[in-house]
């Protein structure tokens, strides 16, 4: 199974959204809410995103070593169902 990474802020509807999609679908994930890291780790945070090519964008998926912007649960399932 391939490495899922979510980011994202404690008051973002759209966070909250893809949080539940990978908990309702029984996926393992690792969920930081940036906003709630002290500023070091949002240093390290924001600094990997960009590396990534995602910017500073919410909720910042990283699947794999793809990257999706936002909710978007067709992406998901798709980079998911290419894991099988």
């Amino acid at each position: 199974m391939k490495k899922i990474v979510v980011y994202g802020l404690s008051t973002c509807p759209w966070c909250r959204k893809t949080k539940q999609y990978f908990t309702d679908m029984q996926i393992d994930f690792d969920y930081i809410n940036y906003d709630l890291a002290n500023e070091e780790e949002q240093n390290k945070i924001m600094q990997n995103m960009k590396e990534l090519g995602g910017g500073n964008a919410f909720p910042f998926v990283k699947i794999g070593e793809e990257v999706i912007i936002g909710y978007n649960p067709e992406k998901f399932s798709t980079l998911l169902e290419s894991n099988k």
